[in-house]
């Protein structure tokens, strides 16, 4: 008797009344059957290996001497059969199996159990939503160390797009970059996702996104095709369409662990602060798109899982959260610029290129389109330092868009960006990116300048 024990843990404890060892018995013989290797046992198919340890854990704890144990036993056998009956057509002609089923009922019938009846709340396989990218994964991603598919949690990448424009990329480099006009910063066979940028100082290279295209793909029977568009002044809560979900209201959403936290549609917009904050979230592929209006720009931040980014083909090549911005768009080279030739005074006779019509909407604390100030090296940092505690990436290149623009408004911008990617950046560990030249700290102010300096004069050279 002793054996059972090996095998499954507790089941000594259905010795204890002698109407269960009719049941004991055919434990240990699962486990001589196991420990044998015979076939009707281990085959992945057949899964009442499955049911019988489940059994065994509801029951261990029970002995016949507690209160209301018949109730809590029964409810174990009714879900011991119903696992056998889901279990059934692929244990065909299986032995143990048939077994099984023979002691259930025998047991249902000395302890005087209905057929029908409430069942116990074991450890049930997650039934699979096909419109659920976190459900649909646990079924599709086997533990790398077992034979059975054991729910993992897949890789999720980030992307982010804010200022003058910086770029970081899912693989954390970090990018200042002209891009003028319109540039792919993702484009894979689920999602797509197109910034348009503009001057931002007359003279200047700089320059900033005034317009955030995304597409939804069509995918199974989850969603059809949904364009989301913002232009500055305009941040929609809504698709192009006027619709803010598509899907049936039937599947789960998952937070950043995972947690399932309700019932919600495949694809949805949540405005977080009208005119200001939207947030679109794809379950469907587990994609979370944070987009912002600060000032007269729009910021962008994207979490995305690594498969799904990674499904593109030859024609799909030009993505600059993958690949990064190419070297001739380029203002910062690698942290470190090479001496440009003479320039004029920064913001020298430079002014601010002005909208062509007054936004709706715009953040109380900000003054989007009041006269640009001209910042020194010390102001810049002073006014980032308000809002950018440490010196990291963000708070350069806050200083560098405060020197190239003179908007304050690329201060708050810096500083959301930074939340959205402590928001969705998976790995907490790679958040903090310092530029090269921060490891010589005598030199930080002289790459702040020579970066600015490149950015406003670049388009005179």
């Amino acid at each position: 008797m002793g054996r059972a024990g090996c095998c499954y843990r507790g089941a000594e404890r259905l010795a204890s009344s002698p109407s269960l060892r009719p049941l004991l018995l055919l434990i240990v013989a699962l486990c001589y059957g196991a420990h044998r290797g015979h076939c009707q046992v281990a085959t992945p198919q057949c899964r009442i290996q499955k049911c019988t340890t489940d059994f065994v854990s509801l029951t261990s704890h029970l002995t016949p001497a507690l209160e209301g144990f018949d109730v809590e036993f029964c409810k174990a056998l009714r879900s011991y059969s119903a696992c056998t009956q889901r279990t059934a057509k692929s244990c065909r002609g299986n032995l143990v199996f048939h077994s099984a089923v023979l002691g259930i009922s025998d047991l249902m019938t000395q302890r005087n159990c209905s057929r029908d009846g409430p069942t116990s709340s074991t450890h049930p396989e997650i039934q699979s939503e096909p419109c659920n990218y976190h459900s649909r994964t646990q079924h599709t991603h086997p533990h790398p160390h077992s034979h059975t598919h054991t729910p993992t949690r897949p890789g999720y990448l980030f992307c982010g797009l804010f200022g003058d424009p910086h770029l970081r990329t899912f693989k954390d480099s970090f990018q200042t970059c002209k891009v003028e006009g319109a540039w792919p910063l993702i484009d894979n066979d689920f999602l797509s996702v197109q910034v348009t940028n503009v001057p931002v100082v007359t003279g200047s290279s700089a320059t900033a996104t005034n317009k955030i295209t995304i597409i939804f793909k069509p995918f199974e029977e989850c969603t059809d095709q949904r364009v989301y568009q913002a232009v500055t002044d305009d941040l929609p809560a809504a698709f192009v369409d006027g619709t803010v979900s598509s899907g049936a209201p039937n599947h789960n959403v998952n937070g950043n662990n995972g947690d399932s936290t309700g019932k919600v549609r495949a694809l949805w917009i949540s405005e977080r602060s009208p005119g200001h904050h939207v947030e679109l979230h794809a379950g469907y592929i587990g994609v979370t798109v944070i987009v912002r209006q600060l000032g007269r720009y729009l910021t962008l931040a994207v979490r995305i899982p690594e498969e799904m980014a990674h499904a593109y083909d030859a024609t799909q090549d030009l993505q600059l959260c993958l690949n990064g911005c190419p070297t001739s768009e380029r203002i910062d080279r690698g942290g470190h610029l090479p001496l440009p030739l003479p320039l004029p005074p920064p913001a020298l006779g430079l002014h601010l290129q002005q909208p062509h019509s007054q936004g709706k909407g715009q953040p109380s604390h900000t003054a989007p389109y009041s006269a640009p100030q001209r910042f020194s090296v010390e102001g810049a940092r002073a006014r980032c330092r308000e809002q950018l505690e440490l010196q990291d990436i963000y708070f350069h290149s806050c200083v560098f868009d405060l020197m190239t623009t003179g908007d304050a408004n690329f201060t708050a911008a810096a500083f959301s960006a930074l939340k959205d990617m402590e928001s969705l950046h998976p790995h907490r560990e790679r958040w903090r990116i310092f530029p090269q030249s921060s490891a010589d700290t005598s030199q930080p102010i002289t790459w702040l300048l020579l970066l600015t300096l490149f950015a406003l004069g670049s388009a005179l050279v």
